[in-house]
């Protein structure tokens, strides 16, 4: 016979502990239950690249009590400049064009600080608690599931094996949850057609201050610097277009070695990240790739942020799904009390409307974003002084607010208030 605890005695797991798990885990904290999140990393990820608040992102993290969090951490970056291979500006994107949902949105920050908000909110619930909070297992992942009628037997990596009434994978692009529970990754992922890495370097001379710069090199590769919190160093963007090849994915000397020869064109900036890109601590890399399917729940087991849906950085919207997809995921938890089936299916269905708006990529794709010749390059930068023109910003408004018609549900009813304590963001 299935059991079906009440929403203070369910027993759940989070895969992952970045924004999409600990905004699951936060709520859950504030709803009463106590849940388990592990990480691989060893410690919370510092840094990372700048991430946008957008669309329905903002009010539920208005919601959520992060707005004073966010205020302190938000990055002054006040739009993206496009410069020629001397150094001149040939184009201009200010962030309120749009109505902020342009390339760059009024409110960024960067991921690591936005994690340090939610951490940071967890601490202050667990602290009102009388220090009964979240479990969390840093250097811990989990090796294999087996879900049945009462909920989902879980082996880790120590060897450990647990039950929980549920599982929340939120562990990425590369999801180990999305693997074991609904199948390879090749069934769901799609490859975009190029590679991005991000990394910090000290900030080279004649960046434009609170700017995010772009050089377009000819080849196929996208160079950009965006502010940092600390303005003595800057946040480095390479996207390079190139056919898949699955042996970059573990070997990092391959990964840099590619990034090189996308930026052999040159540009009197290349030499200054060339140099950086071996001293970074922060060095990322990985494909441009979209997730897609069509269900993110079983019975037991959910899926939130990239693990379920990622967009891919072209998309701009990885954080804004992430942050309503665990909003929306625990509030049908608390609504359907003691029935975290239905509450999953209901999950499935009220978010999917957002996540299809959502992922929707800018025209042209990646292709569009690295040109490979000069002249694909001077008709790329001519597109954007079109579409940023008086006589297109009103068409380019509407194409580009898809997410602002979704109707966030209201659970006001169902999930504790927060502390608000800040103009709404």
């Amino acid at each position: 016979m299935t059991t079906q605890p009440t929403p203070a005695a369910l027993r759940v797991l989070i895969s992952g502990g970045g924004i999409a798990g600990n905004a699951v885990a936060l709520q859950l904290l504030r709803a009463g239950i106590r849940p388990t999140v592990v990480e691989r990393a060893a410690v919370p990820r510092p840094g990372g690249q700048a991430v946008d608040l957008r669309g329905p992102s903002r009010t539920v993290a208005q919601r959520m009590g992060l707005a004073p969090g966010i205020r302190n951490y938000q990055l002054d970056e006040r739009g993206m400049v496009y410069i020629d291979s001397t150094g001149r500006e040939a184009a201009r994107m200010p962030a309120e064009l749009f109505e902020g949902n342009g390339a760059v949105a009024e409110i960024e920050i960067t991921r690591g600080d936005l994690n340090q908000v939610l951490l940071d909110a967890i601490a202050e619930e667990t602290a009102r608690h009388g220090g009964s909070g979240i479990d969390y297992r840093y250097g811990e992942q989990i090796r294999a599931l087996r879900e049945h009628a009462d909920g989902v037997s879980v082996e880790f990596a120590s060897g450990a094996t647990e039950e929980f009434d549920l599982v929340v994978g939120a562990d990425g692009l590369h999801s180990t949850t999305r693997r074991l529970a609904f199948g390879p990754e090749e069934q769901f992922s799609t490859y975009l057609g190029g590679y991005t890495s991000y990394f910090t370097m000290p900030t080279p001379e004649g960046i434009r201050p609170h700017w995010m710069t772009v050089q377009l090199l000819p080849g196929g590769t996208f160079l950009g610097f965006r502010p940092d919190a600390d303005p003595a160093t800057t946040k480095v963007m390479i996207s390079i277009r190139r056919p898949a090849d699955p042996a970059l994915r573990r070997d990092t000397a391959a990964q840099k070695q590619l990034l090189r020869e996308g930026l052999a064109a040159g540009g009197r900036l290349v030499p200054e990240v060339d140099a950086a890109m071996d001293h970074a601590e922060d060095f990322y890399f990985d494909e441009l790739a979209r997730i897609t399917m069509p269900q993110w729940t079983t019975e037991r087991i959910a899926l939130v942020g990239d693990a379920g849906y990622c967009g891919s950085p072209l998309s701009g919207q990885g954080t804004a799904m992430a942050l309503v997809g665990a909003y929306v995921l625990v509030g049908e938890i608390m609504r359907t009390p003691g029935r975290p089936t239905a509450a999953l299916a209901r999950y499935n269905e009220i978010l999917r409307p957002f996540v299809k708006s959502a992922q929707q990529l800018p025209p042209g794709g990646v292709k569009a974003m690295t040109p490979r010749t000069r002249a694909g390059i001077r008709a790329s930068l001519a597109l954007v002084r079109f579409t940023t023109s008086r006589l297109m910003r009103p068409l380019m408004t509407r194409m580009l607010s898809g997410t602002e018609d979704y109707a966030l549900p209201d659970y006001s009813a169902d999930l504790p208030a927060a502390e608000q304590g800040a103009r709404p963001l």
